[in-house]
């Protein structure tokens, strides 16, 4: 019997236990949070890994303005500890702050998002306004109540609501930063980065320099900007990334917890396939985490689909990915489910990034995109890395394809249609074998069905002929069936019998050999006996060999 419902999307830890959802206790991550003695605590994690979740816990746990704590953690773990951790309940005041959709398309609507959100901080505190304070502060209060502060109010926004609390509950506060990084990265991708980084290092370093009101400082996001270029200004800072021991089997799903939902759901039939597509996973030295989007979507639906990668539009990674051609080459041996040894930095310097090797990787890393295999050398920060499980490699087959698509729909095809219709034959074999060779090193041409795969790829790119020809594809001609002929729309026009082989070292002599073979298949079928027959005289009879990456065209 199915247990507890799925709360798909729901990231609020009150409404999941209010609902009575199925929920994977993370409460140790209560347990963790207090035991580092870091002030300011920054964990990234790959994006839809429960950060909001854990944030929304810590939120509900330590909030003093909360009064049915005990209800919502009643027979969790972090109940079950010593009781200097359960007398944390509802000790702090909690400032919660999430970021998340603070990325827009400009510097100016950032900004303006930005006063909507603390706007709306503000008004969830409105009580302070009942308290003592200074005539100035209560000023500015009321223009970030209305949405009219100014980008120095903005500036000193935390850092006053910060003392504010603390001083009207008499004891310090507690900030939880959610998705920190999202409006920097989506600063990058839309082109006002440097003014968005400027913006926030000077939010943080008011923020947190010389903050007496805060207790502790929790910050999640899914990379690890640079501390020195954005957190300057924070003393006793602590980064914990994707390599890291603590926090490791805080977020995602553990082997032990996937165990425990395979027997919940009673689908012990499917765990093979679902480890196929969303296990894989390392953070730290926890191996074998799965994907709690994926999992969660999963157990809604039944169906092994790519959950994860179609949440976001995954832009960031398209644009390093597509920019860097060193990285574009390592992409060949990862898609063939191959390890590889980078150099990863994950402290994150995002201009520039696409120039930046290491910076890519390690974004590729921190973001989920990729797994650590093995430490080569932790000193000089080498890695054997491969992609965690086939939802990933499923993107990036995407991404592979996009990047067919700009380069085939492009000027290149273009010139290299018109050079086939005009009969400029060399010029065209001369960018044919550039684009079979730029494209295949990003493809594994298994030996089974290569045959099948070159002429779906050739019929790809003639399809761009549609205006002014018929492509035609395995069809009877003669006393056979040619591989693709193209018959022109216009009677004058060029016609085309295209016949594809492949070269397997010990079935024929040599190249020479598997295009004989070819021509004598084409004449002795009478491929050409149909366009004949219909009134075309012009008809050029091509043959591509293709042996792996490469490909000989032979044309007579």
């Amino acid at each position: 019997m199915t247990p507890k419902g799925i709360g798909i999307g729901v990231s609020d830890f009150k409404m999941l236990r209010i609902r009575n959802n199925y929920y994977i206790d993370k409460t140790m991550y209560i347990k963790d949070i207090i035991d580092n003695q870091s002030s300011v605590i920054l964990v990234t994690r790959p994006r839809r890994f429960g950060k909001t979740l854990n944030m929304s816990m810590l939120k509900y746990y330590f909030d003093c303005r909360q009064k049915d704590s005990k209800e919502l953690f009643n027979g969790l773990k972090i109940m079950k500890q010593d009781e200097k951790y359960k007398e944390k309940l509802g000790k702090y005041p909690v400032i919660y702050l999430t970021l998340k959709d603070a990325g827009l398309m400009t510097y100016e609507m950032m900004i303006m998002q930005l006063k909507t959100i603390m706007m709306e901080l503000f008004y969830e505190h409105k009580e302070l306004l009942e308290g003592e304070m200074s005539e100035g502060e209560r000023n500015i209060f009321n223009k970030i109540l209305s949405a009219n502060a100014t980008d120095l109010d903005l500036l000193n926004s935390l850092k006053m609501l910060s003392k504010l609390m603390s001083q009207y509950y008499n004891k310090p506060a507690i900030l939880l930063l959610d998705e920190y990084d999202v409006p920097l990265q989506n600063a990058y991708v839309e082109g006002y980065y440097e003014e968005a980084m400027k913006f926030f290092k000077n939010f943080y370093g008011v923020t947190f320099k010389d903050n007496p009101y805060l207790e502790k400082t929790v910050i999640t996001g899914v990379s690890r900007v640079a501390k020195e270029s954005i957190f300057s200004g924070a003393n006793n800072f602590k980064v914990y990334t994707v390599l890291d021991n603590e926090f490791a089997d805080d977020f995602g799903i553990t082997e032990e917890e996937m165990d425990k939902i395979i027997e919940d759901f009673e689908i012990q039939e499917n765990k093979k396939e679902i480890k196929k597509w969303y296990d894989g996973y390392k953070i730290g030295e926890v191996e074998e985490i799965y994907n709690p989007w994926s999992i969660l979507n999963y157990l809604a639906d039944k169906k092994l689909m790519p959950y994860w990668v179609n949440t976001s539009s995954n832009d960031l990674i398209k644009v390093i990915l597509k920019n860097s051609s060193s990285v574009k080459e390592k992409m060949q041996e990862l898609l063939k489910d191959k390890s590889i040894e980078v150099k990863i930095n994950l402290d994150t310097v995002i201009t520039g990034i696409e120039n930046n090797e290491d910076n890519i990787w390690g974004v590729m890393l921190g973001t989920g995109y990729l797994k650590v295999e093995e430490v080569i050398d932790n000193i000089s920060k080498i890695y054997k890395v491969k992609l965690p499980n086939y939802e990933v490699k499923h993107l990036f087959e995407d991404i592979v394809d996009d990047w067919f698509r700009d380069k085939v729909i492009g000027n290149d095809l273009k010139s290299i249609l018109k050079d086939l219709i005009t009969l400029n034959l060399d010029e065209y074999e001369r960018k044919f074998e550039i684009l079979v060779k730029e494209m295949f090193s990003y493809m594994d041409v298994g030996e089974n069905t290569a045959e099948n795969f070159y002429h779906a790829f050739v019929l790809g790119i003639l399809v761009g002929l549609k205006d002014s020809y018929y492509v035609n594809s395995n069809r009877e001609s003669g006393i056979g069936r040619y591989d693709i002929m193209l018959e022109p729309k216009n009677q004058n026009g060029n016609a085309f019998i295209m016949e594809f082989k492949v070269y397997r070292e010990g079935k024929e002599e040599n190249i020479k050999e598997t295009i004989d073979n070819a021509k004598r298949q084409i004449e002795e079928k009478e491929y050409e006996r149909n366009l004949k027959e219909r009134g075309f005289n012009n008809i050029t009879k091509m043959i591509y060999v293709f042996k792996g990456k490469e490909v000989s065209i032979e044309v007579y």
